[in-house]
């Protein structure tokens, strides 16, 4: 992209254009809002997307996820549904910025009213990376981007696997990133509405911590048996990362 290109994309102050270091890819950011994490690069690496498939990023913030499976995968076509008009606004510039309009889409609208939004049985994935704490969980501002992105202010975990149940197409898998502490009760919610627990991984910031995030796959409609595959160790030592983990963000060539 040239330069007389990117100025046509227009930034607001205090924002900023990142390299996602895929396909060429940028994205808009603003630190006063929400900047993606490594959860949500965790997540772009562990959801698998078929050729032909259609997508739902649930809670798309920055369209950080919806921008990553389409350069990583051979999916049809990719939609991030955001409630925050600002962060959805920022995140069709992005889109924009990277000339696809026809294949992300960025809906305004309530995860709790997916269903009603996209009807149900419509897509083949559904991905999420969800805000980890409750509502008062160290909550200061509860209308702050910020606190909105981290806490359950808008939707509940339960609002969010219900959602998720109803827009899956029977067959169709739902990836989300979310801390340990709360596993017992994802795995709960997600049999509670028929998308069965088929994988999970651990996440752990160095070999000798406890882990931090967990990666899930569930299968709606699937079959009771879930494989839980090796640990993913972040940090060799501090501020090493390990091979893999640079294989997610692009700054390897994947082994073969």
């Amino acid at each position: 992209m040239t330069e007389r290109q990117e100025l046509e994309i227009q930034l607001k102050p205090g924002e900023r254009i990142d390299d996602l270091e895929r396909k060429g890819y940028r994205i808009i950011q603003n630190r006063e809002m929400f900047c993606y994490g490594m959860d949500s690069i965790l997540l772009s690496g562990f959801a698998k997307v078929k050729e032909g498939e259609t997508v739902l990023d649930m809670g798309t913030g920055t369209g950080i996820i919806p921008l990553l499976l389409e350069a990583k995968t051979d999916g049809k076509h990719f939609t991030g549904l955001e409630i925050q008009p600002d962060c959805a606004e920022m995140a069709r510039r992005s889109v924009a910025l990277n000339h696809l309009a026809e294949k992300i889409d960025i809906v305004d609208g309530d995860i709790k009213e997916a269903s009603k939004i996209f009807g149900g049985a419509f897509f083949d994935v559904v991905t999420t990376n969800p805000p980890y704490m409750t509502e008062h969980h160290g909550l200061q501002n509860p209308e702050a981007p910020k606190a909105i992105a981290r806490h359950e202010i808008k939707c509940s975990l339960t609002d969010i696997i219900r959602e998720a149940a109803k827009v899956l197409k029977p067959g169709g898998r739902f990836y989300m990133v979310h801390r340990p502490r709360r596993l017992v009760e994802i795995i709960s919610l997600m049999r509670e509405y028929r998308i069965e627990p088929k994988r999970i991984r651990m996440v752990h910031p160095f070999v000798n911590r406890e882990a931090n995030m967990v990666l899930i796959e569930g299968l709606r409609g699937g079959n009771a048996m879930m494989k839980v595959e090796a640990p993913l160790i972040v940090y060799k030592e501090q501020g090493v990362y390990h091979e893999e983990i640079l294989e997610i963000y692009g700054k390897t060539k994947k082994k073969k």
